[in-house]
């Protein structure tokens, strides 16, 4: 199965110089191609005077599939075969002079018919999925839905991001019900200070709007990794959703999905007065503000937060030396979380920190819930953070046993060593599951 996309676009401003060009091939065996398009790697934004909080995911971007199949075998993440291949395909553009003067030879390894001034040269690189590097997620489901006798507890997961499309087959089941509100009646029933609050809030626009299609693209995927429906023919959510829910708390908007620290603050506040226990930021600025972090330091939930996607050209940095807010906060409450490739190595554009990150999740070419009812890949540090979160929640659903702090302990604990991310992370590991939902305390 073939998928194709170009890398991100060059900076513009040196467009004039690029001279090269990089497609993508996702590859499984046996199947047919589907196009999608690429995104630019997303970065932190700011003003002089006012810094703002950007979404941490990038490229490839976002194509609905079919929604005849189903696309539990594409999700690596949760059960990964050694099957997927990234092939990456690079081709030199000529000069003019090798066009209309001496001609260069041709060294690739594809050949294409000479099409004059452009491409002549291409280059494939294959990157292997390592069989084995997952979440190990498959004997955790199997234990949790063994047990039938144990209680449960009531799990409310807050996605501070974009909007979700909570209409979206795979999530309805799966959004928080303000139990204390009347949908549509245009009264703050439960006096809360938001009227019609349904499934959450938009702190974004100051309203009950929570979907407003493909700039909620970002949250809607968030979603679907942490509790879309398993079974319903689509992806597998990692938690439970009959006792996992999921509050909208809209904070990032536009086109390029941004927001301003003041919205976080306030949907960090409204989650926890609603709620929440658990709350997924992917989401990041280099900027500091004190009031966000007293916000996070103060609260009693558990954040689990995208430790951010590099530099402007897309290469990761170590947030030890340049922290990244507030993934780099130093809160017990907090989990940065860092992108893995399927071959085991940490993400090209992922940050790093021996100190400041504290472990890693699949996090490249995520396949999740797109609006409109579809599915979508997405890469970054933002489709990780949700792999974290989602374990989170459905440990601390399963062992009524332990405490958030507890849930965090079993987290780091756990990791599976992984060479390329020691000295990297502070657990040196990546997510597992199975591994976690068993933590003796």
């Amino acid at each position: 199965m073939k998928f194709y996309s170009k890398s991100p676009p060059p900076d513009r401003r040196h467009i004039p110089f690029c001279r090269q060009m990089t497609a993508v091939v996702l590859a499984f065996s046996m199947a047919a191609a589907c196009p999608f398009a690429a995104a630019a790697a997303e970065q932190s934004v700011f003003t002089a005077s006012i810094p703002q909080l950007r979404t941490q995911s990038i490229g490839p971007g976002m194509d609905n599939l079919s929604l005849g199949d189903s696309y539990a075998t594409y999700q690596w993440g949760l059960k990964n075969d050694g099957e997927f291949q990234l092939v990456q395909m690079t081709a030199s553009f000529r000069s003019l002079d090798s066009v209309y003067g001496a001609r260069k030879g041709r060294s690739a390894s594809i050949s294409l018919p000479d099409l004059g001034p452009g491409m002549i040269e291409y280059q494939s690189t294959v990157i292997q999925a390592e069989s084995g590097v997952d979440i190990n997620i498959l004997p955790a489901w199997k234990q949790y839905d063994a047990d039938t006798e144990s209680s449960r507890r009531q799990v409310t997961v807050a996605i501070i991001d974009t909007g979700i499309d909570y209409s979206h087959p795979e999530l309805q089941d799966a959004m928080w019900t303000n139990p204390g509100e009347i949908p549509g009646d245009g009264i703050d029933n439960d006096g809360n200070g938001y009227i019609d609050d349904i499934h959450g809030w938009n702190f974004y626009t100051g309203s009950a709007t929570l979907y407003s299609g493909t700039e909620d693209s970002h949250g809607t995927h968030t979603a679907g990794t942490i509790a879309a429906s398993r079974g319903s023919g689509g992806v597998a959510g990692i938690t439970d959703n009959q006792y996992v829910k999921l509050m909208s708390v809209k904070a990032l908007g536009g086109p390029l999905g941004i927001g301003s620290p003041e919205s976080v603050i306030q949907a960090i506040r409204y989650a926890e007065a609603n709620g929440a226990s658990i709350c997924n930021l992917s989401l990041g600025t280099s900027a500091y503000n004190e009031e966000l972090a007293a916000a996070i330091r103060d609260s009693g939930m558990l954040f689990v937060i995208a430790c951010g996607n590099g530099d402007a050209r897309g290469q990761g940095y170590d947030t030890d030396a340049s922290p990244i807010y507030p993934a780099s906060l130093p809160y017990d409450n907090v989990i940065s979380v860092a992108s893995l490739m399927f071959d085991g190595e940490l993400a090209a554009s992922s940050n790093y920190g021996a100190g400041t990150v504290d472990i890693a999740a699949p996090g490249s070419y995520i396949l999740s819930t797109a609006p409109g009812g579809g599915y979508a890949f997405m890469s970054g540090t933002s489709m990780a953070a949700p792999m974290v979160t989602g374990t989170a929640a459905m440990i601390y659903s399963f062992r009524t046993d332990l405490s958030l702090a507890d849930v965090k302990t079993a987290i780091l604990s756990s990791a599976k060593p992984m060479e390329s991310l020691a000295g990297k992370t502070v657990s040196g590991g990546m997510l597992d599951a199975y591994a976690a939902l068993n933590y003796t305390k």
